[in-house]
């Protein structure tokens, strides 16, 4: 299994993942190839792809505005599920972050999202009981939710 950094030449792979994985929010603008492309110039160091040979495993989406780092996307694929490629692909991205200086990383999942809350919880992520999440679209999104 090769770890390495993610290119935007990956991303249509990538994107086809993550619509055949459960349970996870996308959208049409910061998900799109532009949009992708957008944060992996600005952070071209801390996403990763995992392959086996040609085969696309897994990805880790992230990146950081100089002081939280951020997990945007993690997905692997299901034949490679349970081998430890979702927690290298954290670990890459944990240490890529540290790496730039950041010292805290964050992500969201979805409340019915059990097995990836289950994942977040044995890498060490915590849930906040005592914040509120919101969020504002300055663009009209569409949502993808798979």
């Amino acid at each position: 299994m090769e770890i390495r950094v993610m290119d935007i030449q990956d991303y249509d792979r990538v994107y086809a993942l993550w619509m055949s994985c459960k349970n996870m929010g996308f959208n049409n603008l910061d998900d799109s190839r532009e949009g992708v492309e957008r944060l992996l110039r600005r952070n071209p160091a801390t996403s990763f792809v995992a392959l086996d040979g040609d085969a696309l495993a897994g990805v880790i989406l992230s990146g950081h505005d100089g002081r939280r780092g951020y997990i945007y996307h993690m997905s692997v694929a299901e034949a490679y599920r349970r081998q430890g490629v979702g927690s290298a692909l954290v670990e890459r991205c944990l240490s890529a972050l540290k790496a730039e200086g950041i010292n805290k990383a964050a992500l969201l999942v979805f409340c019915r999202n059990e097995a990836g809350n289950a994942f977040w919880e044995a890498q060490g992520f915590s849930i906040r009981e005592d914040v509120a999440y919101r969020n504002k679209e300055l663009t009209p999104l569409i949502r993808i939710d798979t």
